[in-house]
């Protein structure tokens, strides 16, 4: 199972995943005076510790992802699945920059200036990472196809 590269990749992905669930994916300065807000996954918190729930689908179009990962590498007899799981990890974090866009640019922009953290990039990395590891997966399809062509 840890033998091949796909693997690898799904336990970098899956690690690249938790970080960002974990890290403020931002901040916003505000307009006039006031507390500098801090943007999570799950939460928005400003100043004395009043925090809000409003972006909690990034939460859970991330989190959705992680069991995800950990059944495609579960499942490495399973080639297809193991792809197809990949595929829609993909999705998910897509779904995630397209819901993130939406709150910057509809939510955030109202209260202040935004601005992105590190942690941004990681929903990115561990798609390329998923796209690595479907692609691997291909490979290893294609190698079993046709070497029962040659029996």
């Amino acid at each position: 199972m840890i033998q091949r590269v796909q693997t690898v990749y799904l336990l970098l992905a899956l690690l690249a995943t938790i970080i960002c669930l974990c890290l403020p994916i931002g901040s916003i300065a505000p307009k006039g005076m006031g507390v500098e807000v801090e943007v999570f996954n799950l939460f928005v918190t400003a100043g004395q510790g009043t925090v809000s729930f409003s972006v909690w689908p990034l939460f859970a179009l991330l989190l959705i992802t992680c069991p995800l990962a950990i059944a495609a590498i579960m499942a490495y007899k399973k080639r297809r699945l193991q792809a197809k799981l990949c595929y829609w990890n993909i999705v998910f974090c897509l779904a995630w920059y397209v819901y993130y866009a939406f709150m910057v640019l509809n939510n955030f922009q109202q209260m202040g200036t935004y601005h992105p953290a590190f942690a941004v990039c990681l929903p990115f990395v561990a798609m390329a990472l998923y796209a690595f590891a479907h692609r691997g997966i291909m490979k290893d399809e294609e190698l079993i196809k046709s070497s029962e062509r040659i029996r």
